[in-house]
């Protein structure tokens, strides 16, 4: 059966789209070029989850360790500690929950400080994602938009966004489609981390906050989405799995740059969720 016409499905919502979905137990697999280099956006945060837990399962640290995150630690963002006025102190584990469940740049930040960009880009290496790599915290992408730029926050201009760094796999935090689904596929395998580590982790993507992207092509009681989101001016994606009351998993990633700079596209948003579930009905076919 021929794939769906996924280059129509985002034309028509006003993007340029890629995806790649797997069932995670037979192996089938689907891709609307899933092998090119996408801006990760905030879904770095997951190897940085990765290796954070692998970090804990070696003895190297304690995920109950308690750290005090001052003003000075603060990053821009509208979620979690990096919305917070006072100084917070908390587990290394629940800043890990914050980084993922509602997107948290202060408590990626924290926490990438602690695991370092080497650890986390000699893990990807090891797992064989060659595509994915971790070069920028938080802190330094959202800072080299405004120096990119020539001034702060919003970025709708088209001279303004072309000169954006963050947009540029060659220069930021990136992977494929397919990469960013196989280290879901690892964590749901428990070939990630511990068997404890990866059933934690689970849990946790389960948690994220966000409705409207993955999980909105699937808006059914007995259907799980787990998954992390990306955004940046004109970037929305989200990569996750898809878990069926019938036992089949799905790893899904789909990454979309919109032709319009506005900063509210609910097309775009929602164009995700439905290449998902396309995607998805291709492989249970």
């Amino acid at each position: 059966m021929s794939p769906p016409d996924f280059e129509a499905l985002f034309l028509a919502a006003g993007v340029r789209g890629w995806l790649y979905a797997a069932d995670l137990d037979s192996g089938r697999e689907v891709g609307h070029r899933p092998d090119e280099p996408v801006p990760t956006a905030s879904m770095f945060k997951v190897p940085l989850l990765v290796a954070l837990c692998r970090q804990a399962d070696a003895g190297l640290l304690d995920l109950s360790e308690r750290v005090t995150v001052t003003a000075a630690d603060r990053v821009s963002g509208p979620t979690g500690l990096s919305a917070m006025l006072d100084d917070v102190t908390i587990s290394l584990r629940d800043l890990a929950y914050l980084m993922i469940a509602v997107s948290d740049n202060t408590s990626a930040d924290v926490v990438l400080g602690r695991v370092g960009f080497e650890v986390i880009n000699a893990m990807l290496a090891g797992f064989g994602l060659d595509g994915t790599r971790v070069t920028q915290s938080c802190r330094e992408f959202l800072a080299s938009m405004a120096v990119d730029a020539g001034h702060a926050w919003p970025f709708v201009d088209p001279d303004d966004i072309a000169r954006l760094s963050a947009l540029d796999p060659a220069r930021a935090n990136r992977s494929t489609p397919r990469e960013l689904a196989t280290l879901f596929g690892m964590i749901w395998r428990d070939e990630a981390a511990s068997e404890e580590s990866c059933a934690w982790m689970r849990g946790v993507l389960n948690m994220q906050v966000w409705p409207h992207r993955l999980a909105s092509g699937f808006p059914y009681d007995d259907v799980a989405v787990s998954g992390k989101t990306g955004t940046l001016p004109t970037l929305r994606s989200e990569s996750g799995v898809v878990e069926y009351p019938d036992g089949r998993r799905y790893a899904v990633a789909v990454c979309t740059r919109s032709f319009s700079t506005a900063l509210n596209q609910p097309r775009a948003d929602a164009v995700i969720g439905t290449a998902a579930r396309m995607a998805v009905d291709h492989l249970r076919r």
